[in-house]
């Protein structure tokens, strides 16, 4: 419990610092580089695509080396180069080529961070462990969020961007620091011949391929937060009060994240998985519709409760399934599978909003998790 705990810190100062500039982003594109919404879809999709390419590779490492401590490690370094990347973007160009360092260092982290967590949790705890991880992760940007709001308010709406993204640099070497207290579980090394990663996938369980594939059809509707951002702005709020939605959405999520994966351990991931499909469904239905400021308020707490339903209990689903030796590479292919999927979702988003209005993204995106939380119900067997 102590490494699930430690590990829950190293994120919970790392997405305080994250947090404390993600939700600018769109809104700097927009307004100091005179970015269309669909040039910010493209900017965040090729981010995050690129990323979860490296996702499996990641996680491949992880399996041959064990070296899941220093992968880690390295991952959240990334968080810190962003910022500086951001301050010396002179374009939308630079914008770009920082938000892929970020999701690089995502890209890197995320699998052996899944593999800490799983090994350092009971078999019988998975879903809590990774939940006291997520709640901690959302807690921390929860708190980005505040510092970020009470400073932008306290200047009066007068404020430089890129003093708001050096701020953001020492929350971000705080969560590198945590690494020296983390003991890392070492496996004896057994020297295999080199092959490609991808062989392994013969390997995966009939019940994983299919997950992976229910993924990546509900990732296809589930578009960058810059448009939920953007959205937000539409229905007349401000940059501040942006971003004071974001700390609503990411509290609901932290409160929740633990309780959810309790619950997941004893009724099974499969029965938490789709009543969690179906909410983001209705989530994204609430954003196509809502027009005054109390629905936008309610839909971005709804989204903080899917949130909390899905994350972790899907990461604690492909750890359990997954073969012991490959468990660093399956959890990296989950990811990869959704973030390839995340480019098109979010170019389809743009191209969606600028020919047919602002709701039909997010209509498209409901329908799509529908189908998805349709077939796990149909053809997932069991109830893990």
């Amino acid at each position: 419990m102590r490494n699930i705990f430690l590990l829950g810190l190293i994120s919970f100062f790392t997405d305080l610092s994250t947090e404390m500039v993600y939700p600018l982003i769109p809104l700097y594109l927009v307004g100091a580089f005179s970015a269309t919404h669909v040039l910010v879809g493209i900017i965040e999709g090729i981010a995050e695509s690129l990323a979860s390419l490296l996702k499996v590779y990641s996680g491949y490492l992880t399996d041959r080396f064990q070296k899941k401590k220093l992968l880690a490690f390295w991952g959240y370094a990334a968080g810190l180069f962003y910022k500086f990347a951001l301050l010396f973007a002179g374009s939308w160009i630079g914008i770009l080529g920082a938000r892929v360092i970020d999701r690089l260092g995502k890209g890197i982290r995320t699998s052996p961070r899944d593999v800490l967590v799983a090994e350092s949790a009971g078999k019988d705890s998975m879903g809590k462990a990774f939940g006291i991880h997520k709640a901690l992760d959302m807690c921390g940007a929860a708190l980005g969020i505040l510092i970020i709001y009470l400073i932008m308010r306290g200047a009066g709406g007068v404020y430089n961007y890129k003093h708001l993204f050096t701020l953001s640099m020492i929350p971000a070497a705080l969560g590198l620091v945590m690494f020296i207290f983390i003991n890392e579980k070492k496996h004896e090394r057994i020297e295999k011949e080199k092959e490609p990663f991808w062989k392994n996938i013969n390997k995966i369980d009939n019940q994983l391929k299919f997950y992976l594939l229910v993924v990546f059809i509900f990732t296809l509707g589930n578009s960058s937060k810059a448009f939920m951002i953007l959205k937000a702005s539409d229905t007349g709020f401000s940059e501040l009060n942006v971003i004071l939605l974001f700390m609503i959405f990411h509290l609901v999520a932290a409160l929740l994240s633990v309780p959810f994966g309790k619950l997941s351990d004893k009724i099974g991931r499969k029965n938490l998985l789709v009543p969690g499909y179906f909410a983001f469904a209705l989530c994204y239905f609430g954003f196509a519709l809502a027009a005054s400021k109390p629905a936008m308020i309610a839909v971005f707490a709804l989204y903080g409760v899917y949130t909390a339903m899905i994350t972790g209990v899907e990461r604690a689903f492909v750890a359990e399934i997954a073969p012991p030796d490959l468990k660093g590479t399956m959890l990296g292919l989950h990811s990869t599978v959704a973030g390839i999927a995340l480019l098109p979702a979010s170019v389809i988003a743009g191209i969606l909003w600028t020919n047919f209005g602002a709701a039909v993204p997010f209509f498209f995106g409901a329908g799509l998790s529908l189908v998805a939380a349709l077939l796990l119900m149909i053809f997932m067997k069991g109830r893990n």
